[in-house]
């Protein structure tokens, strides 16, 4: 990465910081004229897409990053959570599994994919795939919180058994 690059990104991460968004995307997009595909400037363009809630550009940004590194664990995991925050779970799910081919010990991935699995109602699934996420990290508290509302949704689902003489 060259040095006005690396300059632009300090500058891009001073304006996401003051919540000026759009000027941080005009920022990416002057670094990516000098360097097209540089990973880190369209993971970064895509994480500010996403948290302006421009989930499909976002999208666009990590699937442009996976065109240059198929592998790249962030934009798969940020590729995955804009298509969940898009109500695109199927999707989210293909793309955390892609991820945990990528890394079989990433618990975010693993807690990740649980979350989708919970909003499409899978809720066993769910549980199983926090658990594992805290097998490998125990302190992910993104697993350990929605492990717990999964088990609770799970308990509240169940029918109640009467108490008849």
């Amino acid at each position: 990465m060259s040095n006005p690059v690396k300059r632009i990104l300090v500058q891009a991460s001073e304006y996401i910081e003051d919540g000026n968004y759009s000027y941080a995307l005009k920022l990416y997009d002057s670094a990516l004229k000098h360097e097209p595909d540089n990973v880190s400037v369209l993971v970064d363009k895509g994480a500010t897409l996403q948290n302006m809630g421009k989930y499909v550009l976002a999208i666009d940004s990590y699937n442009k990053d996976l065109g240059v590194l198929p592998d790249h664990l962030d934009a798969l995991l940020n590729k995955g959570a804009a298509l969940h925050s898009d109500e695109k779970y199927g999707e989210a799910i293909a793309c955390y599994d892609y991820a945990l081919k990528v890394d079989k010990k990433s618990a975010i991935a693993l807690a990740y994919k649980g979350l989708s699995l919970g909003e499409l109602g899978r809720l066993e699934e769910a549980i199983t795939h926090f658990k594992k996420a805290l097998y490998i990290d125990k302190y992910c508290e993104l697993a350990n919180v929605s492990k717990g509302l999964a088990q609770e949704l799970l308990r509240s689902s169940k029918p109640k058994k009467s108490k008849t003489p």
